[in-house]
């Protein structure tokens, strides 16, 4: 049978939607928020009819789009969960509409898909959320007992992103061993062991390498200093770890295509930042074999920047001894929540239910 699927994606200044039927996108929508007209708004989830109306003018008639199988949401800041495909619950929004566990506007996504899903009498879903934590024991604790290591990272892109690099190869994902890099603005890299990811770089918490707009991994002693000496508050320093980091401290820009234009025009200092971002790179996948004890059956690149070829060559060629590279470049956030729902709706995957019972959770 051929599922027709509505996603939606809400972002910071943006919200989009696709229609795909069968895997083809049938309908793009994409709408721009500009920072003072969401400004008006206290909180996130204050803007919430805003964007539904707005979406709702530009899809037009409903009933023009046909049968829906599902509407799948961006998943948002939940309590810890196993991966996969959730059922939009009334639990999931009550944590959501509060914020309990971070304030974004993904958190946006599980409602718009519930509004839409009651227009067109189908399930509304969320795929593979940030929250997702599968990570094993060895892998949370850390050399300071009051701070543990918690799992927030990019769940949907590398999830599909290994899920399209099995495909590939002729492999099944649940029973495979891959390490997986997004490469964005921030980078996380994942050891998927078996359909779970037990061991992942936390970039929100400044873990792993450098990108082109955090700090990753530091010598925490120094940083401590520069608090210390008054160089930053502690939210002066959380604001640059996480935006204004990276390439972009280094740099002044953020815009691989344009670092790489430096690069091409001779600049040496902006080739050896470079090389330090890939050599960074390269230390937390191959950080990632432990947790696979050793067997890799392939390293997946994925992520806005896979798109250079510049980084994927030199990636793989610091790699490759762990096993085949596979680049996954163009696999967009919607169509990967597309595919979730796809599988769920195959009965490929079980649609999960918020909070998960105890037994389910990790």
């Amino acid at each position: 049978m051929t599922h027709r699927i509505l996603t939606i994606n809400p972002g910071s200044t943006s919200t989009k939607a696709v229609l795909f039927e069968g895997g083809k996108c049938l309908l793009e929508v994409e709408l721009a928020h500009d920072r003072s007209e969401l400004g008006r708004f206290a909180r996130v989830i204050d803007q919430l009819e805003h964007r539904v109306e707005r979406l709702k003018a530009e899809l037009g008639d409903p009933t023009a789009l046909g049968r829906l199988d599902a509407v799948v949401g961006r998943g948002g800041f939940l309590a810890p969960i196993p991966g996969g495909v959730y059922a939009v619950s009334q639990a999931m929004l009550d944590e959501l509409s509060v914020a309990a566990h971070g304030d974004h506007a993904s958190n946006l996504g599980a409602f718009m898909a519930r509004e839409f899903a009651e227009l067109f009498e189908c399930p509304a879903l969320i795929v593979d959320p940030v929250a997702t934590d599968e990570l094993m024991d060895a892998a949370r604790l850390t050399g300071l007992p009051e701070a543990p290591r918690r799992s927030i990272f990019h769940a949907l892109g590398q999830r599909g992103a290994a899920r399209e690099a099995a495909r590939r190869l002729g492999l099944d994902y649940e029973r495979g061993r891959f390490i997986v890099a997004h490469l964005g603005g921030g980078i996380s890299v994942g050891a998927h062991l078996k359909g779970r990811v037990v061991d992942v770089t936390n970039a929100l918490d400044g873990e792993g390498p450098m990108s082109p707009e955090r700090s990753g991994s530091l010598p925490l002693l120094p940083v401590l200093k520069l608090i210390e000496d008054g160089v930053y508050t502690p939210a002066q320093l959380r604001e640059v770890l996480t935006r204004r980091a990276g390439l972009a401290a280094h740099l002044g820009e953020s815009d691989l295509r344009r670092v790489e234009a430096r690069m091409d025009a001779g600049d040496e200092k902006v080739r050896q930042v470079f090389e330090a971002m890939v050599y960074a790179i390269a230390k937390a996948v191959a950080s990632m074999a432990p947790a696979l004890e050793g067997r890799v059956e392939a390293v997946v690149f994925t992520g806005g920047m896979a798109r250079s070829t510049r980084l994927t060559h030199e990636l793989t060629r610091l790699t490759a001894y762990l096993g085949p590279v596979v680049v996954v470049a163009g696999l967009e956030e919607m169509e990967t929540m597309a595919r979730g729902a796809e599988l769920a709706l195959s009965g490929k995957l079980p649609v999960q239910t918020y909070p998960p019972e105890p037994a389910a959770a990790t």
